[in-house]
C-alpha cells in the first residue's frame, strides 16, 4: 500500500506524469463494508486485513504480472444495502474491477443483483464480486451468478458442521436457534431445523426466533426465554455486536451450556467474553489459528500483530481472496479483463496459508474447504484475540466440508 503525501501545487504539478505512470499499475480493490456504526470494528478489523494481505502475500513479492500491485481502498457502507449500491458506484466510476464485501447477506445480496445488471450494460466496465465472508446459500443456489464468487463456507456448509458436533453430544435433548432478522438468520434457521430433523429426530427445538439487526440494546427478555425454555444447546449466527449482547446476556442469566456460533471471536468479542465465555462459546469456521497450521501461519500472524497490535487476523479467508485472485490474474494474463479472471478462478485448487486447499467450485463458485469447530478458551493459545489472554482453539475438524453438497445455481456465462 502507498501513503497519501500532500504536496504543495507546483510539486503535484510536477509528479503529475510520474504519479499517473504509478497508480496505473494499480490493482485497485474496493473494500465495501461498514466502517462507522455498531458495526465498525469489525469492518475495520477485516479492512486492515486486507491491506495487509495484499502486502503481505502481493505487493512484497514483487506484485502480479509485470509487477502490478494491489490497493485496496475502503467504502463506508454503514451495513445498509442501500448505502452498499451507492459506494458501489463510487467505485466503478474509480476504474475498482474487484469488489470485496463480507458483513451482511441483505448487503451481498444487493450488491451481486447491481453487479450482474451493471456487467450485462457495461461489458466495458464489468467488475467481479469477491464475497469473503456473506453466507446466505441463496448467493451460491438460486441467485448465484457468474461475477460472483465466495470463499466462506457458506451457512449451510457450517451448519453440517456444527449439528455433527450437537448431534454427538448426548446430553443435548433440546435446542433454541435465535439470529439477526434478515436473510442471513433467517438462513441459519432453515438449515438448522433441517439438519437436526435429519441427523437427530429426537433433538426438540424448544425456540426459534429472530430479532432486529443492530437495535436491540437489552437482550434480557430473548435470554429469559432461551432459560425458560430449558434448553441445552443454543445456536445463533448473530455478529458483531449483536452477538456480543446476546452471548453475554444469555450467560450473565444463567445459562451454562454449550453456545453454537458463526462469528463469536475477534473484534473486542473474544476479550470481552473472557473468563465467562469459557467452556461455553463454540465457533465454526475455516482456517485453523490455534494451534497454527504451520510456521508460515506463525510468521504471517506475527508479521500482522507487529503492524497491528489491537487487531485480529480472525478471518483467514481473506488471506484466500487475496491469494486466489493473485493466482487467477497471472493466470490469465490481465488484470482488466474480469471474464478471463473468472474463468482463471473457476475451478482453482489454492493451498491456504491456514492449512488444507480451498477450491472453487465451477458450477456454483463456492470455496470447498475444510471447516473447524472451535471453542473460546485460554488454554492452549498461541494467538489470542483483542488484546487478552484468550483465543480460539480447534477441537474438531471437518474435512473439505460438504464438498458433494449439491446446488441449485443455473449460471449464465457470458
Amino acid at each position: 500500500m502507498r501513503n497519501s503525501i500532500k504536496l504543495g501545487v507546483g510539486a503535484a504539478l510536477a509528479l503529475t506524469v510520474s504519479s499517473a505512470a504509478v497508480m496505473a499499475d494499480n490493482i485497485k480493490i474496493a473494500f465495501i463494508d461498514p466502517l462507522s456504526g455498531p458495526f465498525a470494528s469489525t469492518g475495520t478489523n477485516g479492512l486492515h486485513q486486507f491491506e495487509f494481505a495484499a502486502d503481505y502475500i502481493v505487493n512484497d513479492k514483487g506484485g502480479v504480472l509485470d509487477g502490478d500491485t494491489f490497493e485496496v481502498i475502503g467504502f463506508d457502507n454503514k451495513i445498509s444495502p442501500k448505502e452498499s449500491l451507492i459506494q458501489l458506484q463510487v467505485a466503478i466510476d474509480q476504474g475498482v474491477r474487484y469488489i470485496v464485501q463480507g458483513n451482511s447477506s441483505g448487503v451481498a445480496n444487493a450488491l451481486t443483483e447491481a453487479i450482474n445488471k451493471h456487467n450485462r450494460r457495461n461489458p466495458e466496465s464489468r467488475v467481479l464480486f469477491l464475497n469473503y465472508a456473506a453466507v446466505d446459500p441463496a448467493l451460491t443456489n438460486d441467485k448465484c451468478n457468474f461475477w460472483h464468487f465466495r470463499f466462506d463456507a457458506n451457512a449451510d456448509i457450517k451448519m453440517d458442521a456444527l449439528t455433527d458436533a450437537i448431534v454427538a453430544n448426548e446430553e443435548i435433548t433440546k435446542v433454541y436457534i435465535i439470529g439477526q432478522d434478515y436473510s442471513f438468520g433467517k438462513a441459519v434457521s432453515a438449515a438448522a431445523n433441517r439438519f437436526l430433523g435429519e441427523k437427530g429426530p429426537e433433538i426438540e427445538i424448544v425456540g426459534d426466533e429472530l430479532h432486529p439487526i443492530g437495535k436491540v440494546k437489552d437482550f434480557t427478555p430473548y435470554s429469559r426465554k432461551i432459560i425458560a425454555s430449558g434448553a441445552q444447546a443454543v445456536i445463533t449466527g448473530n455478529w458483531g455486536a449483536d452477538m456480543l449482547g446476546l452471548g453475554k446476556s444469555i450467560i450473565e442469566n444463567g445459562y451454562t451450556g454449550p453456545i453454537y456460533t458463526y462469528y463469536a471471536a475477534g473484534s473486542g468479542i473474544t476479550a470481552a467474553f473472557g473468563e465467562t465465555g469459557k467452556g461455553t462459546i463454540r465457533l465454526v469456521s475455516e482456517g485453523q489459528i490455534n494451534p497454527p497450521a504451520s510456521d508460515a501461519a506463525a510468521t504471517y500472524y506475527n508479521a500482522f500483530k507487529a503492524k497491528y497490535p489491537d487487531g485480529n487476523v480472525d478471518q483467514s479467508r481473506i488471506t484466500n481472496t487475496i491469494g486466489m485472485l493473485a493466482e487467477a490474474i497471472n493466470a490469465a494474463g490481465t488484470a482488466d479483463d474480469v471474464v478471463k479472471v473468472a474463468y482463471a478462478l473457476e475451478g482453482m485448487t489454492y493451498d491456504s496459508l491456514w492449512g488444507g486447499q480451498v477450491f472453487m467450485r465451477e458450477n456454483d463458485h463456492q470455496a470447498i474447504q475444510n471447516v473447524h469447530i472451535n471453542e473460546h478458551t485460554d488454554e492452549g493459545i498461541t494467538f489470542a484475540y483483542d488484546g487478552s489472554d484468550f483465543g480460539v482453539k480447534t477441537i474438531k475438524t471437518i474435512e473439505m466440508a460438504s464438498a458433494n453438497a449439491p446446488s441449485s445455481c443455473k449460471m449464465q456465462r457470458p
